[in-house]
């Protein structure tokens, strides 16, 4: 049995469902920050890792993530 690390590297897909979505991550750590960013355009799919240095990961705009908890969809700005 393979055995997991604290960092547990699971993956996310998201699928922009407009032009202009913004993937966001952040790092891990007592400081928050912002330490990579994307712009997806429709149907654009991106798969991303938390990782040792990604703890987190926002997305802005109206796209589809996928999870191995399931699926949630994202608005956009009204």
């Amino acid at each position: 049995m393979e055995k997991r690390n604290s960092t547990s590297n699971d993956y996310i897909v998201i699928k922009a469902q407009e032009d202009g979505v913004n993937v966001i991550g952040l790092t891990r750590g007592s400081d928050t920050r912002f330490h990579h960013s994307e712009k997806l355009d429709q149907g654009e799919v991106m798969i991303a890792q938390f990782t040792e240095h990604t703890s987190a990961v926002k997305i802005r705009g109206n796209a589809k993530i996928f999870t191995s908890f399931g699926e949630v969809e994202s608005e956009a700005k009204k």
